[in-house]
């Protein structure tokens, strides 16, 4: 049961949601943007967010698209995890957002409240940042459209009233090669030690992590380290695992020693599949 009241809208047009938005704020009401709902009504139960309305968008159409224009896959935000790994369009995408919760919850959780809430793993992030994703985005000022790297630094950081609208891929990365490792504590659907993405683009590898800091995140200098031709193996992942050591989480999930081992093995085994092809 969520301990407190809220008002509840749904809206059919990018236009109305901002003006909803605008309009609860100015009333005081803290609104959020709601799609699936399966972070705010969890966050809202234990009483870790409190909103005076939320603003439904499963309503407008452009959220909840999943179509290939102009070479590129457009993702509404309102599309869901098991959309999206059911069509099978994007690989990588699509078994990293299996591997997200069970099923049911896939059903509901939508990749727009996956980037967009605060549980601090946002899984989805990886091969979205490993493909130069775009993200589009509609606020007060009209629509935009960015580069996901550009305004994702440990969250998707948006303005005031801004609304995730979707997401575009260019369809040229959906036939790299790729590796996807999850790795949890002791269940196959569990919060993440460890997650990694890679993938090989023109003979060099892009990697990506999530579990291992307090937030999603794709670092060039570790790029660096991965792509030099002068270092061993073993030599980068030391280098590595000395770059990342400072800021590694020490949680309930896992020690850092511990995920410093997980890694360690994770690593040689996705340097090992990606220089096989």
């Amino acid at each position: 049961m969520i301990p407190t009241k809220f008002e509840y809208y749904k809206v059919d047009s990018l236009e109305e949601a901002i003006q909803s938005f605008n309009e609860l704020s100015s009333q005081g009401k803290n609104p959020m943007y709601y799609s699936g709902g399966t972070e705010v009504i969890t966050m809202a139960r234990a009483n870790n967010i409190r909103m005076g309305a939320v603003i439904d968008i499963k309503g407008i159409p452009e959220c909840c698209t999943m179509e290939m224009k102009d070479n590129k896959l457009n993702i509404g935000s309102a599309v869901t995890l098991s959309q999206i790994s059911e069509s099978k369009l994007f690989p990588l995408l699509g078994q990293t957002a299996a591997r997200i919760a069970d099923h049911t919850v896939q059903c509901k959780l939508t990749i727009g409240g996956n980037l967009c809430g605060t549980i601090i793993y946002k899984e989805t992030s990886l091969p979205l940042m490993l493909c130069d994703s775009n993200a589009v985005i509609y606020g007060k000022n009209g629509r935009r459209e960015v580069q996901l790297n550009q305004i994702f630094n440990k969250k998707l950081n948006l303005l005031p009233c801004e609304l995730l609208v979707s997401l575009k891929i260019d369809e040229r990365y959906f036939s790299l090669p790729y590796v996807h490792v999850k790795k949890t504590k002791s269940d196959k659907i569990a919060y993440p030690l460890l997650t990694v993405a890679a993938l090989k683009k023109d003979d060099k590898i892009r990697i990506a992590f999530s579990g291992l800091y307090s937030y999603p995140f794709r670092n060039k200098e570790i790029e660096n380290y991965v792509n030099d031709e002068g270092m061993n193996h073993k030599n980068k992942i030391s280098q590595i695992i000395e770059h990342v050591s400072s800021s590694i989480l020490n949680d309930t999930e896992g020690s850092s020693e511990y995920r410093k081992f997980v890694l360690k093995n994770t690593l040689e085994n996705t340097f090992k599949k990606l220089n096989e092809v």
